[in-house]
């Protein structure tokens, strides 16, 4: 078997589905669509016949995938504009734009913020991260505004994570929810997993899913709609949109946990990462930094009208 096959065997509670939606939900990247592609092309197969696609699995199936090879892209560096707020000989942090991609993805092969640091940094970035995630120590999402801090080298990208995963390096965000908050602050703490049926999403859940932790308060009120600081205590794929839809607040714009339509002339999340603070991996001393409201933040509170009592 070659190192791009694998099996997929399907468990009791995955019986009836269709496999080209197990597919989706269970092996690496695949999008629906490209698995519905390897099952048109006879890459999957069932006692060594091809499958359909809107075949029904049974428990006890073992599928057997062959995936192509995964098709390499050049990572080019790219005089993209950036928005630096702090940098050194160690760290680098920049104030994101809303629409801009943290690293290369299917889909978004260039035009990152990894293009754009690349260009800016010269070779100066870790490698932790990965051939495609240089320097990164978190991300933020493409829709996201605000900061984001990366490492330009090994050491530094070490004590960062090791921030992260002890909690010290703090994250501070701004948004816009929907409807009305019964109380003035709160906290959500519930676990976050993948999405049972959709993989593009997250969802609170118990199965395969992390502990995650996001403390709230309410910065205004507005008809309909509430102006939000949020403190994350974990870091969890997607967490602020998640809690707060979990909650019956999605975040305005937010397509996928909740918004209708287009609001307010915004679509995707009114999500701002506002602050950040850090221990320097170097000198041991305390950065505090903040970004104000980017203008389509602003265009919205603007359009959401005067603060209600």
């Amino acid at each position: 078997m070659d190192d791009r096959d694998s099996i997929l065997i399907i468990t009791a509670e995955e019986s009836g589905d269709r496999i080209d939606a197990l597919l989706a939900r269970n092996i690496g990247d695949l999008s629906r669509s490209a698995a519905q592609r390897l099952l048109e092309e006879g890459m999957v197969r069932l006692r060594g016949e091809p499958v359909r696609k809107n075949y029904r699995c049974a428990a006890g199936d073992a599928f057997a995938v062959s995936l192509p090879e995964a098709e390499e892209i050049p990572l080019l560096a790219q005089d993209i504009p950036l928005d630096v707020v702090f940098e050194d000989d160690d760290v680098i942090v920049v104030n994101k734009p809303r629409g801009m991609v943290v690293h290369p993805a299917p889909g978004h092969p260039d035009g990152t913020l990894v293009n754009a640091l690349l260009w800016h940094c010269g070779d100066s970035l870790s490698g932790i991260g990965g051939e495609k995630r240089p320097g990164i120590v978190h991300r933020i999402d493409k829709d996201t505004s605000g900061l984001l801090i990366a490492a330009k080298n090994d050491f530094a990208h070490q004590a960062l994570s090791a921030q992260l995963a002890d909690r010290s390096l703090s994250r501070v965000y701004e948004a816009v929810a929907r409807g009305a908050f019964r109380e003035d602050r709160g906290t959500v703490s519930r676990p976050i997993g993948r999405h049972p049926t959709d993989r593009k999403r997250m969802a609170v859940t118990d199965r395969n899913a992390r502990p995650a932790v996001t403390h709230w308060e309410v910065i205004a009120r507005y008809a309909g709609y509430t102006h939000i600081r949020c403190m994350l205590e974990t870091g969890r794929t997607h967490q602020i949109r998640v809690h707060m839809a979990s909650i019956g607040h999605p975040l305005l714009g937010d397509f996928t946990y909740g918004a209708p339509s287009p609001e307010k002339g915004l679509e995707g999340q009114c999500l701002h990462a506002r602050r950040l603070k850090f221990i320097h991996p170097r000198s041991g001393e305390a950065v505090a930094l903040e970004t104000p409201l980017p203008p389509y933040f602003l265009e919205v509170l603007a359009k959401l009208g005067r603060e209600t009592a």
